[in-house]
């Protein structure tokens, strides 16, 4: 049986790892990102 405890942990997990996800992004350089778009836009 699927209890409410069970898919509220389910989403508990879900949102670490997307915030996760989201804290590891935006560590990454976003020179490398933008860098590019920006470039192709100026030309």
């Amino acid at each position: 049986m699927y209890s409410i405890e069970m898919a509220y942990a389910r989403m508990r997990e879900l949102q670490d790892q997307a915030n996760r996800s989201r804290a590891h992004r935006a560590a990454a350089p976003r020179t490398r990102l933008f860098g590019r778009a920006a470039a192709a836009k100026k030309r």
